[in-house]
């Protein structure tokens, strides 16, 4: 029989209550809502649907990532590991070469060849080795193509993180940060209408290290094998020659954060963790009375003299900075360093007004969306199309509100989803009206007649939502920015369809049929 236990009555009308609410706030202006937010208790629905680029106006920033120069950095720390192992093994050679991709190696003596390709290969087994040179001195070797491949997807992997991290520190809300191609990232920003900052943010790769000052070289001004000149900040014209290998880098670092010193001066503060804390105890102790370059960016912020070892894990970074600098270099710290730099290639602006347009259109083709199919239902099935229009709006609530708490982004795509959502509503109800008049129409009574209509019809009603289910699901995990938003709103607007058409309407027509007890329906 058509009929609902009392839970299940109370099930419904509480997700219809809690969907009415948690899709209020949607409706309030950002000033009441922001009062709305001040007075209520957290617990209390106070969360909106976060509007796209393309319905808030943003910028749009497609970065390219120097994914050549990580490989040349493996490429030159695979040679720096190489010359110690082949030291180990006491193979001599004249020449050790970083390339591009991989290095050229010339040995003193031909009979070591084979050793020393085989230390090369226990140190990395991804190597190909050139033989074109017909000389059993010179080995020449690159990185194989699987090599670089991995080389690449974990260097586009960290920017991304890294991106984000520092977009989120910046207070940007829900940016759209994702891979395209083999080395580019898109980032859209929301509400930004300036991008300037955040390039000025994510064109610096904050790359932090503690090198020891070669004094001998510095006065030369001639950088050895293992050195390299880097100017300084406060006169870019100075270099001071330092170890290519730093004591300490800024993965090692803990916490970072803009502050004063004694004498009132910006300064960043930072921390180190255990590792780091270890390893600066020990370079420190080791290297009492010599200078040591605070590097950051290639540029030598500050060059002090160690006094005395430095066991405490914290200190602190000056040398001229302005406050705004201070909080900038923190937060670049705090975010950690992209292993490649990044440039900006494309950039785009939309602007405001033509966002809220967007805005405009998409609720107009919401809206009349709505009233044709309200219309269409009305008319074809009368008193149960008007059920099935009451459930319809009831959708879009529940569609808004489960958006709303889970703080998804609306795009236009999503909107379009949001379109589709209206027309699965409503032809899982037609299914089951056109299910209820053919069993009227073989003579059955109307509780029969219902109550068949709704068990054969969901069968069909499951298989068809379970389609657009796995439709969009797809979409999901395979598509990025707006694709994702159209997949997010159908895979939303499956599930209430779906609820709304088997309960809600079911327990509408039951409600009508206890209290207006119809002798007949016509088919």
């Amino acid at each position: 029989m058509v009929r609902l236990s009392l839970w299940k009555t109370i099930l419904i009308l509480l997700v219809c209550v809690l969907a009415a609410a948690y899709a209020a706030p949607n409706l309030m202006s950002k000033e009441k809502l922001a009062a709305w937010q001040a007075k209520v208790p957290s617990w209390l629905p106070t969360k909106t649907v976060n509007l796209g680029l393309d319905l808030q106006g943003g910028s749009h920033l497609q970065l390219g990532v120097g994914v050549d120069v990580t490989i040349r950095d493996n490429a030159e720390s695979f040679a720096t590991s190489l010359r110690g192992d082949l030291r180990d093994k006491k193979i001599t050679y004249s020449s050790l070469r970083p390339a591009l991709q991989g290095f050229s190696l010339t040995l003193r003596d031909a009979t070591q060849s084979d050793a020393a390709r085989q230390v090369i290969r226990k140190i990395e087994p991804d190597i190909v080795f050139d033989d074109s040179a017909n000389d059993p001195t010179i080995i020449k070797a690159a990185f194989s193509e699987k090599k670089i491949k991995e080389i690449k997807d974990r260097t586009i992997e960290q920017s991304i993180e890294i991106v984000r991290r520092r977009i989120d520190e910046s207070g940007t809300r829900e940016p759209v940060i994702a891979r395209q191609g083999e080395d580019r990232i898109v980032v859209q920003l929301p509400g930004v209408s300036d991008a300037g900052k955040i390039k000025e943010l994510l064109g610096k790769t904050a790359k932090l290290g503690f090198h020891i000052v070669d004094q001998d070289a510095s006065m030369t001004g001639r950088a050895g094998v293992n050195g390299m000149a880097l100017p300084l900040k406060e006169n870019p014209a100075s270099k001071l020659v330092v170890d290519k290998r730093p004591l300490i880098t800024g993965d090692m670092l803990e916490n970072a954060q803009s502050s004063f010193n004694q004498n009132g001066q910006p300064v960043v503060t930072f921390k180190f963790n255990g590792i780091g804390t270890r390893r600066f105890c020990e370079a420190s102790t080791a290297n009492v009375g010599k200078p040591f370059a605070i590097v950051l960016d290639d540029v030598i912020i500050s060059a002090p003299v160690i006094r005395e070892p430095i066991c405490g894990g914290s200190g602190e970074i000056s040398g001229n900075f302005t406050v705004e600098e201070t909080t900038q270099v923190s937060l670049l710290l705090r975010a950690g360093a992209l292993p490649a730099p990044l440039q900006v290639l494309e950039e785009r602006t939309v602007g405001p007004t033509l966002g809220s347009d967007s805005v405009a259109a998409g609720k107009k083709a919401c809206l009349m969306a709505l009233l044709f199919v309200i219309i269409f239902a009305t008319t074809v099935y009368g008193l149960f199309g008007m059920f099935a229009s009451i459930a319809l709006l009831v959708n879009m609530t529940m569609i808004m509100a489960v958006m709303s708490m889970l703080q998804a982004t609306l795009t236009l795509p999503g909107i379009a989803g949001m379109v589709l959502a209206i027309g699965l509503a409503v032809d899982a109800n037609v299914l089951v009206f056109e299910r209820i008049k053919e069993e009227l129409r073989s003579g059955r009574g109307i509780i029969a007649s219902i109550d068949t209509g709704y068990q054969r019809a969901r069968i069909t009603i499951i298989d068809s939502n379970l389609t657009a289910l796995i439709s969009a699901l797809i979409l999901f995990s395979f598509g990025t920015g707006p694709i994702k938003g159209f997949a997010v709103t159908t895979c939303i607007g499956v599930a209430t369809s779906y609820f709304c058409a088997i309960m809600l309407t079911r327990l509408m027509i039951l409600i009508w049929l206890n209290w207006a007890k119809p002798k007949e329906i016509d088919a």
